[in-house]
């Protein structure tokens, strides 16, 4: 027994002693080969330049502007023992120094913290401590600083955004990279591996990332790729030889659809008031979105400051959200032509007409569904219903079509789905049905929550470019995928499309009673969209913020209502009415009546495309653009003078 216990042991002893020399002659040759290798060759990284983003007419949203990036050499610090803190040492207090008499708008202070958080006695390599020194700002002193061995004075960009908060919320901006991005952007670059394939050594980050609209949709191409310069050192570090040399891959450049211009245009009419306008093409290509009001984002590429910050974020008109695919309200009236169609493919006949007397009532309840007209509109057909907007005719057709059929064909017409647009967090919004009610709620589905469903009030919720993508659904039978973005580097983007089949008679009756609304003495747009360089079909919406109680028998003018509770203002339209080409959707939030204050908008927005030849050469005689901030203090005025 003694005899196999010793034997034992010895085979033990062999083992371990023959794996622990496999391990240091043979398994770790790759490291200390690959350490070897550090001693006589460096890897400089270089990092690319970020793609431009420019817009159709080539004017630029997004460049880069050029400077110099400081960065001070390790291990120039002492440690104190009274205060048991390394604090910095006689050469980079000069150095300092230097740099703030040069660059009075630098905090010595946040230079010394930014060292010393970077040096160890570990790290061999120069510390960066001002990030960005324009190219105007360094010529003075680059003689001065670059003889000094302790300091290294690289290239550099910085994003810039020269239409400031024109297009903010399509183009987004860049900041700098957290850990999390950092790691993502090493395994993206990584370049340095062994003869097995696995990552050694370390790999540079760019550093800034995507934060927010296209630039984070597009952050990898735009971001292009790292290159490096592979050389041989000396003893004392000097260059001795170039080995290999990899250019970074970069001018990864974005072409939008979106016109400048009409950003422009569509910010100065919304001056004063909040809300979104969509210009699209029946296609899907995006000519111009506006969520106003908006901020500047230059303001995030360097760090925002607590001040700015605090003022975006408690500001009641959300300029921070990006309320043309994250901003979700109920769609009104601007519904009623996909629930005509809705009514229509679940079989119940729109084509017969309802009487409106101007409410409704369900059983022995004595609870009155209103029309917005008190005094109802008689006899109505579908193209009425459109025209004059009256709610009692799709109230009635609802109940006999059901919710669930409802939301089943809305959802196929683009309502309370994501569009797919190429930007981050669109939101899907909500077309309700029995199922979502109850996984929502836990609770049943009531009769009368499909009659208010009807009119685009309740659980509806929409964002402003899904009402357009329907709306160019409505004016040509095809569903779109929207974009932004018209090329790619080389490459073009091509239009997307659904299909979705509908009765092309209840169709056209829908589109007649669009045009009704914004051309024909009764229509609720007629007075701002018929006097216009070209024929518009559209529909109006009012979208309640708040509740009409039901002892109120005559409803409290918008005016009369303190602001946040007067109801959101919808109007979407397409043109020309014959050969749709262009969708414009606007929404104003808080402004009371479609047709009376979004109207006003859409129409400037149409006039200034027929200038810009968007309808065709005939257009080319400039129209009279108008001043909506001009023609709202006369009306103020006419308003006092007649009591």
């Amino acid at each position: 027994m003694r005899f196999i216990i010793v034997i034992t042991i010895f085979v033990l002893f062999w083992i371990l002693l023959i794996s622990r020399i496999y391990q240091i002659s043979i398994k770790s040759n790759y490291y200390y080969e690959h350490l070897a290798h550090m001693n006589v060759e460096r890897k400089y990284f270089i990092k690319p330049v970020r793609g431009e983003i420019l817009d159709r007419n080539k004017k630029l949203l997004a460049v880069n502007d050029i400077g110099f990036s400081i960065k001070v050499a390790p291990h120039l610090t002492k440690y104190n023992r009274e205060t048991k803190k390394r604090e910095p040492n006689e050469k980079l207090e000069k150095l300092l120094n230097t740099i703030v008499k040069e660059f009075p708008d630098q905090n010595k202070t946040k230079l010394i913290k930014k060292y010393l958080k970077k040096d160890s006695p570990y790290n061999h390599r120069f510390i960066p401590i001002v990030d960005f020194i324009p190219y105007k700002g360094m010529i003075g002193a680059y003689p001065k600083l670059s003889i000094n061995k302790n300091l290294k004075i690289e290239s550099e960009t910085k994003r810039m955004y020269p239409a400031g908060a024109l297009a903010t919320h399509i183009v987004g901006y860049v900041g700098r990279s957290n850990k999390e991005e950092n790691d993502k952007d090493r395994e993206k670059n990584a370049i340095e591996t062994n003869d097995r394939g696995n990552l050694v050594g370390v790999v540079e980050t760019v550093g800034v990332v995507g934060k927010t609209g296209l630039e984070r949709q597009y952050n990898k191409i735009l971001q292009g790729g790292l290159g490096y310069r592979m050389v041989k050192v000396s003893a004392t570090n000097k260059e001795v030889a170039e080995i290999e040399i990899k250019e970074p891959l970069e001018d990864q450049n974005l072409i939008l659809n979106i016109d400048l211009g009409l950003q422009k245009r569509i910010n100065e009419l919304f001056e004063g008031q909040s809300g979104v306008a969509v210009v699209m093409n029946v296609n899907g290509d995006i000519l111009a979105a506006v969520s106003y009001p908006s901020y500047d984002p230059n303001l995030f590429v360097g760090g925002i400051s607590s001040k700015d910050w605090k003022a975006l974020i408690t500001d009641f008109n959300h300029p921070f959200t990006n309320k043309i695919v994250s901003g979700v309200y109920p769609p009104g009236s601007t519904i009623k032509m996909g629930m005509a169609l809705a009514y229509s493919k679940s079989g119940t006949a729109v084509n017969r007409s309802e009487f409106c007397k101007g409410y409704i009532t369900l059983g022995k309840s004595k609870h009155k569904f209103r029309c917005w007209s008190h005094y109802g509109h008689g006899r109505v057909g579908l193209r009425k219903a459109i025209r004059e907007s009256c709610d009692v005719y799709f109230y009635n057709k609802a109940l006999n079509t059901g919710i669930n059929n409802m939301a089943k064909y809305l959802r196929k017409m683009g309502l309370g789905v994501k569009t797919g647009v190429d930007l981050p967090h669109e939101r899907a919004g909500v077309v309700p049905d029995k199922a979502w009610k109850m996984k929502r709620y836990k609770q049943a589905w009531y009769k009368g929550e499909t009659v208010i469903s009807a009119i685009g009030q309740g659980y509806n919720l929409v964002t402003p470019l899904q009402l357009a993508r329907y709306t160019a659904f409505l004016a040509t039978e095809r569903l779109p995928t929207p974009h932004f973005v018209h090329k790619i580097v080389d490459k073009l983007v091509t239009p997307e499309y659904k299909e979705f089949e509908v009765n092309k008679q209840d169709l056209n009756t829908i589109r007649s009673g669009m045009y009704d609304v914004c051309n024909s003495p009764h229509g609720t747009a007629r007075r701002t969209m018929s006097h216009l360089p070209i024929v518009v079909a559209g529909k109006t919406g009012t979208s309640q913020v708040v509740s009409i109680p039901q002892g109120e028998k005559k409803r409290m003018k918008e005016s009369q209502l303190d602001y946040y509770s007067r109801s959101h203002a919808w109007l979407t339209t397409y043109a020309p009415y014959r050969n749709p080409k262009y969708v414009v959707t606007v929404l104003v939030e808080h402004g009371g009546h479609g047709g009376s204050t979004s109207g006003p908008i859409a129409a400037e927005i149409y006039r200034w495309m027929a200038n810009e030849g968007y309808f065709g050469k005939k257009f080319k005689g400039k129209i009279r653009l108008k001043n909506l901030k001009k023609d709202k203090k006369e009306k103020k005025k006419k308003d006092k003078r007649h009591g």
